[in-house]
C-alpha cells in the first residue's frame, strides 16, 4: 500500500470516529452502516448516512469523486508529429473521462522506474508507447496486476497485457497494390527494422502484394532503417543507385518518406514524374511535403483515445474482450504518386 493510500485510510477512520460522536452512537454502529449491515434501526441509519454524506465519506472500494485520478503516458521521446497526435488523443479522451494525464519519456527513466512511479502516484495505470518491454517488466505487470496498455509495442507482449495498433500488414499491402495499379512493377521499399512488430508487418504486406501480382521480390531495392529521416536518406540513395533502380518507393513511415524525397532530389529525379513515393503514417508532415505524400493513414488520435479508454476500464476491473486491438488504416492519395511513365529514349 502506498503512503498516500495509508494516509487516506487513517483520515477516513478519524472521520468515522467524529461521526459516531456527532450521531451519539458507537463506532461499531457507524461501521455497520458503512458496511450496509441490516441490524441498525432505520432512524439511526438515516442519521448516520446523512452525516457520512455531509462529511464526504467514501466507502472502501468506492471511487472518491473528489480525488483526481491520474494516468501516466510514457513515450520514447516527445518530439515529432507521431507523438503529438497520439498524445492529443490520450489527453482528449482522458479529459472526457475526468482523468488527469502525466506524460514522460524513457530517455532518462526506464520502464521499470515508470512502473514504480505509477504505484507511488497511486495512478490508475500506465500507457506505454512504442517501447521494448523487458521480460522482468512484463512479469511484474502480470504478477502485480498493474493496469498497463501498450501502443505499437516493438515486441510481442504477454497475452495478459493489452496492446493497441493498426492494420499494418493490410495497410502496406493496399499501398503497394495502388502502386502496382499505376503500372509500377519495380517497387523499392525503405522498411522498418525487423525487430519492430509494425516494421515487420509492413514489410510482409509489401511482399504479399508483390507476390499476389506475380512480381519477384528483389532485396537489392529494399533497405531496413529506423523510422528516421537521415538513415532513410542514405538507404534511399543506395536504392536509387542500384543497377536496376525502382520507378516507385514505398516508405514505412513519413520520416523515411521525406528521406526518399530528398534522395530523389539529390539524384536528379522528379517526384512523381520519375519516381513515385508512397508513405505510411500520414502525420501532419505528409500533406506539407513537396510534393504532398500519398500515404497510408494511421488513426493516431483514435489510437491514443482507445488506449485511454481500455486503460481506465482495466483499472476498474474490466479487462478488454481481446488483448490485441487493431484499428483500420486508410489510403490517402496525393500528388507523390502517379501512373508510371515510359523511360525516355531521347
Amino acid at each position: 500500500m502506498t503512503v498516500r493510500g495509508r494516509t487516506r485510510i487513517d483520515a477516513q477512520y478519524g472521520l468515522l470516529t467524529s461521526i459516531a460522536s456527532e450521531a451519539r452512537v458507537s463506532l461499531s454502529t457507524v461501521s455497520k452502516v458503512v458496511h450496509r449491515r441490516h441490524d441498525v434501526g432505520a432512524a439511526t441509519r438515516a442519521r448516520v448516512e446523512e452525516l457520512l454524506a455531509r462529511h464526504g465519506y467514501v466507502r472502501p472500494g468506492e471511487q472518491d469523486p473528489s480525488a483526481p485520478r491520474q494516468i501516466i503516458a510514457v513515450f520514447r521521446d516527445l518530439s515529432g508529429p507521431y507523438t503529438l497526435e497520439v498524445v492529443r488523443g490520450i489527453v482528449d479522451a482522458a479529459d472526457e473521462l475526468g482523468v488527469d494525464v502525466v506524460t514522460g519519456t524513457t530517455g532518462q527513466r526506464s520502464i521499470s522506474k515508470w512502473l514504480e512511479e505509477c504505484v507511488a502516484l497511486d495512478a490508475a495505470g500506465l500507457i506505454i508507447v512504442i517501447s521494448m518491454l523487458a521480460e522482468d517488466d512484463q512479469r511484474r505487470i502480470v504478477e502485480q496486476r498493474l493496469p498497463v496498455v501498450l501502443i505499437d509495442p516493438l515486441s510481442a507482449p504477454s497475452h495478459d497485457i493489452p496492446s493497441i495498433g493498426v492494420t499494418n500488414w493490410s495497410g502496406a499491402r493496399e499501398a503497394v497494390q495502388h502502386l502496382l495499379g499505376l503500372g509500377h512493377t519495380r517497387i523499392g521499399m525503405v522498411a522498418g527494422r525487423s525487430h519492430s512488430l509494425a516494421g515487420a508487418a509492413r514489410l510482409h504486406g509489401y511482399r504479399a502484394a508483390l507476390e499476389e501480382a506475380g512480381v519477384a521480390y528483389d532485396p537489392a531495392i529494399v533497405r531496413s532503417t529506423d523510422f528516421d529521416f537521415e538513415e532513410s536518406l542514405i538507404a534511399s540513395l543506395q536504392i536509387l543507385r542500384s543497377d536496376d533502380p525502382p520507378t516507385a518507393v514505398f516508405a514505412a513511415s513519413d520520416a523515411q518518406a521525406l528521406g526518399v524525397l530528398e534522395a530523389a532530389r539529390q539524384h536528379g529525379l522528379r517526384v512523381p514524374e520519375n519516381l513515385a513515393v508512397m508513405s505510411f503514417d500520414d502525420t501532419l508532415v505528409a500533406a506539407m511535403a513537396c510534393p504532398p505524400l500519398s500515404a497510408v493513414r494511421q488513426p493516431f488520435e483514435e489510437l491514443g483515445a482507445e488506449a485511454t479508454r481500455v486503460l481506465v476500464q482495466l483499472a476498474e476491473g474490466r479487462p478488454p474482450a481481446s488483448s490485441r486491438i487493431e484499428l483500420a488504416t486508410e489510403l490517402v492519395l496525393r500528388t507523390s504518386t502517379s501512373v508510371r511513365r515510359p523511360a525516355s529514349t531521347g
